[in-house]
């Protein structure tokens, strides 16, 4: 997790010295100064600040991964990665859902903006709970 958190704090340093730089430079082209662009990057400099925290947090809680040591070799790597799903139809329905939210965003229409919520809640819910429930349950219990 060293790597992460580092290349979000690069990332979010070079957001904040351009957030500062980006009003001075639009005043000067503009003769104003362009907020949506500087919120923008505002905004973007706080969600990696936000990402890289939750790396760094997390880094100094686990032992060092393979990635993170200088001495490992590529076997050190080797072995399960994780569990993914080779044929759920959710993320299409999470990302559906999603965008209703989003058009009812657009077009400022609170039904649809509730409607694409609910969906959204429902459809990772269902992503979440695909493999405790129904066909693809796990003999485990």
């Amino acid at each position: 997790m060293k790597t992460e958190w580092r290349i979000f704090g690069i990332v979010a340093a070079f957001l904040a010295v351009v957030s500062g730089l980006y009003p001075a430079w639009t005043y000067g082209q503009l003769g104003r100064v362009e907020w949506i662009g500087t919120v923008a990057l505002i905004l973007s400099c706080l969600l990696c600040t936000m990402c890289g925290g939750f790396f760094w947090f997390v880094s100094r809680r686990i032992d060092l991964r393979p990635e993170d040591r200088p001495d490992s070799e590529i076997a050190d790597g080797a072995g399960e990665v994780g569990f993914f799903s080779p044929g759920s139809y959710w993320p299409f329905g999470v990302a559906l859902s999603a965008t209703i939210a989003g058009l009812g965003l657009v077009f400022w229409q609170w039904w649809l903006i509730v409607f694409g919520l609910l969906a959204v809640v429902a459809s990772a819910a269902a992503l979440l709970f695909e493999y405790y429930t129904g066909t693809r349950r796990t003999a485990e219990h």
